[in-house]
């Protein structure tokens, strides 16, 4: 019964082979050896006697998908696959003697026979040998190895990285105590100065000797240290570095809004070509001031302890608008100026005339 079972399943399984293979695995399941000399073989596989390993493997593989019956090639031919196959088992088991008579060379497990498969190429990335499912297990090994390879090259780098950090630390803590070193020496001679100065007798002659600090206010709740260093530093014409460029940006706008008016008034009304291709570059110049002064607006709104006390960018347009309301009133003042000065010459000139008219008319007759 057992082997009436087994020929049904070995008819079963020969019905659903192809017609084009069943030589072909005939000849596997049989034992058959090639009968294919090396030389042909070698003629056969498109190589010459002494190429490498991986060179008959290309060759193999591309004739394969040349000549595969299941390929989509239009020069697939069952019988020129089977010759394909013979001649690179001859090239195999050719380059295996040659590479076991040389015992210098490494490698030998390379020309083990193996189990050849011709659709490497297509699928598992060309991993594996056997069956499509030892050749997925194969491949879902070679997966986890890869996997594995990579966090162990990734730990590796982190512990480099970490290493080469504390080196990094370590250079900069010598930069710090080295900084520390200098700054102590520095003080060091400062205070050997400053003994030697008070031994000399140079601050015999300072006001206020052996008297205490005049503190600013008596509210406890502000340090009488800071209210004397803000004091002294008053007293010796100190100011904030903030309060020094508030005051630049008001002198420099002043400055520029006073040149801009005086630059229209050089230029005259109506004016000509030229003069408007004057006023076109002044106002160019001027435009470009402003602009610099903006980034100095920046700065000190960087460093303003107080919020409301930063300052707005100035605007080019309002500027020029402001200048030339300035100007207009300045040019109606000097018109109104002439006015009243050309009304009163004209009093002087003819005041004579009407007073001698008011004495005749106030004459007796």
């Amino acid at each position: 019964m057992l082997s009436n079972n087994m020929g049904h399943c070995f008819v079963g399984w020969r019905a659903m082979i192809p017609r084009k293979l069943k030589p072909f695995l005939c000849r596997m399941l049989s034992g058959y050896k090639p009968k294919n000399d090396v030389q042909d073989s070698y003629k056969i596989l498109e190589l010459e006697e002494g190429c490498s390993l991986d060179d008959v493997r290309n060759s193999y593989c591309n004739l394969a998908k040349k000549y595969h019956p299941d390929s989509s090639s239009g020069m697939a031919d069952s019988g020129a696959f089977i010759r394909v196959e013979e001649a690179y088992r001859v090239v195999l088991s050719d380059l295996a003697g040659k590479q076991k008579a040389d015992p210098g060379e490494e490698e030998e497990d390379q020309f083990k026979s193996k189990s050849l498969q011709h659709r490497h190429y297509l699928s598992f990335e060309g991993v594996g040998i056997g069956t499509p499912s030892q050749r997925e297990k194969q491949y879902m090994q070679f997966r986890v190895d890869r996997a594995t390879e990579q966090v162990l090259e990734y730990r590796q780098q982190r512990l480099e990285s970490r290493y080469a950090g504390s080196d990094l630390s370590r250079a900069k803590d010598v930069r710090q105590s080295k900084k520390v070193k200098i700054t102590q020496a520095v003080e060091r001679l400062v205070e050997d100065l400053i003994q030697e100065s008070m031994a000399k007798g140079d601050f015999d002659n300072l006001s206020g000797k052996g008297k205490p600090l005049r503190k600013f206010s008596d509210s406890p709740h502000i340090d009488p240290m800071t209210h004397n260093l803000n004091r002294i530093l008053i007293d010796n014409g100190y100011q904030p570095e903030w309060i020094l460029l508030q005051k630049e940006i008001r002198e420099t706008i002043e400055r520029l809004r006073k040149s801009i008016v005086a630059s229209r008034r050089k230029l005259g009304q109506p004016m000509t070509l030229s003069e408007q291709k004057q006023w076109g570059r002044i106002c160019e110049q001027f435009a470009e001031d402003i602009r610099k002064l903006n980034k100095r607006v920046d700065n000190f709104n960087l460093v303003v302890p107080i919020l409301s006390r930063q300052m707005v960018h100035f605007s080019t347009d309002k500027e020029m608008l402001r200048a030339r309301k300035i100007y207009e009133a300045v040019v109606e003042k000097v018109s109104d100026s002439d006015r009243k000065e050309s009304s009163g010459e004209e009093g002087k000139r003819f005041g004579w005339k009407s007073s001698l008219l008011k004495w005749l008319k106030l004459a007796p007759k």
